[in-house]
């Protein structure tokens, strides 16, 4: 395993994270718009939900990049790895036409898999 990599594809996850899920508490109407999901207000609510959610994850992220020893950092690697790549998944799978943003979206969340999947098998 590399222990550097995954620390850095933490860090990175972290920030991409954090962002998201501020963006998903100030602007979820936005991202509803750019996933062509219906923007209702039951939405919006369940979208800031899911960005403190989120935050709170890209803040756990964080706390492993500082102090994980190297059984805490597989075991995260390891999770996250199967959680990126199902974030990737079910963004292809969401029930409405799928748009450039939808595709981006999939995309960064098989990159951080990959990212993950790549340094926890090298040494």
């Amino acid at each position: 395993m590399n222990k550097k990599g995954i620390r850095q594809t933490l860090q990175a996850g972290s920030i991409v994270f954090g962002a998201s899920g501020l963006a998903l508490v100030v602007l979820p109407v936005e991202f509803l718009k750019l996933m062509a999901l219906s923007q209702s207000d039951e939405m919006a609510w369940s979208m800031r939900m899911i960005g403190i959610t989120v935050a709170a994850l890209a803040g756990n992220m964080w706390l492993h990049v500082q102090f994980a020893d190297k059984k805490a950092l597989r075991l995260v690697g390891r999770l996250m790895c199967a959680s990126s790549g199902a974030l990737g998944v079910l963004t292809l799978l969401t029930p409405a036409e799928l748009t450039w943003f939808t595709y981006a979206y999939a995309a960064v969340g098989f990159g951080f898999s990959i990212s993950y999947g790549y340094n926890l098998v090298r040494k």
